[in-house]
């Protein structure tokens, strides 16, 4: 493989640990148009480019394939256990065994322990994964803060017990986090969201930094290969934006590479997924050289048009009207 890039070049974040993990992953959500095997594949790839924080979750089905890939790159010396930084998620219908999903996913993916767990969503609504947009659960129920802080409080117990190191939060809004945060006994590391030029959460964005709580940023191109049902005739491609174009022009990159380069540069961690080695090695190339400019900045940043991609409508509860009802958008949390 050619322009592999030192891990020791690529920026780190700080956790409020102190801990500094890489300032870009590689996603692993591919299921919906990949093989586990194509998608494990590039995460061996990804690896030899230089990758060492890797976004997995139960629901994606392929962490045992991934789970060979990590135990084959530390048998063959290509990194050990302790420089990559792994990421899995509990799923909506575990959120009251998250001992026995924490372990599913340490078999699968063949780690003795997880860096960062995350809880998937904050409600146990749950969809099998790749159903269609119209799906419902007739058990589905709003928003519970003593249900989430028993679920966060399943987590915590790992991180007592050494199985997890960090706890993750995700698809979370501030009204949920105001009434949560007070009842942790351990502050979550991160928040995994939806981020990209033309949604980019900034009130969120900024609540998350205030509370030391690091923004992860999935779908960070605005996910162009995103599944069937998340797509709507609203919706807006980041990467055809005559600005986005316009800059990448400048720099001689893809329009995608200027969206990371945006998302590095403001703070959040992307967490890209391509199969394609081009792609991911050029993807991970982007956060060590040729930097966007303050103006460049500043053009991104009013790229905003509330464009969310993934509206989670399959998580809706009976006598819910809408999607909107998911994201608290009047500021209080919807019942």
């Amino acid at each position: 493989m050619n322009n592999v890039t030192d891990p020791n070049l690529v920026p780190k974040f700080k956790f409020y640990t102190g801990e500094e993990v890489p300032c870009m992953g590689m996603g692993t959500f591919g299921s919906d148009r990949f093989t586990p095997e194509q998608v494990s594949e590039a995460v061996a790839g990804a690896i030899r480019a230089g990758y060492r924080l890797f976004d997995c979750a139960a629901c994606y089905g392929n962490e045992d394939q991934i789970g060979q890939v990590f135990t084959k790159a530390f048998n063959e010396g290509v990194v050990e256990r302790k420089e990559l930084f792994i990421m899995t998620k509990v799923w909506n219908d575990m959120h009251e065994k998250v001992k026995e999903s924490c372990r599913k996913s340490m078999i699968d993916l063949q780690c003795d322990y997880i860096d960062l767990f995350f809880i998937h969503w904050p409600f146990p609504n749950y969809h099998a994964p790749g159903c269609d947009a119209d799906a419902r659960n007739p058990d589905a129920r709003p928003f519970s803060v003593d249900e989430f802080v028993a679920t966060y409080g399943r987590c915590e117990e790992l991180v007592e017990k050494g199985s997890i190191r960090y706890i993750g939060i995700s698809n979370m809004t501030i009204p949920k986090l105001e009434a949560v945060l007070p009842r942790l006994k351990i502050k979550p590391a991160a928040c995994e969201m939806e981020l990209h030029p033309c949604f980019q959460q900034q009130e969120l964005f900024d609540y998350l930094v205030a509370h030391d709580i690091q923004p992860i940023g999935f779908m960070p191109i605005g996910s162009p290969t995103r599944p069937e049902r998340d797509m709507c005739p609203e919706d807006i491609a980041d990467i055809q934006t005559p600005e986005m174009k316009a800059i990448a022009e400048a720099h001689g990159i893809h329009p995608a590479v200027v969206a990371l380069k945006w998302a590095v540069q403001r703070g959040q961690i992307p967490i890209p997924f391509s199969i394609h080695e081009k792609e991911y090695v050029s993807n991970l190339e982007s956060t060590t050289k040729d930097p966007l400019t303050e103006e460049e900045m500043k053009l991104i940043a009013a790229l905003e048009r509330n464009n969310r991609l993934v509206k989670g409508q399959v998580f809706l509860w009976e006598g819910a009207k809408d999607w909107h009802d998911l994201w608290d958008e009047d500021g209080k949390i919807v019942e």
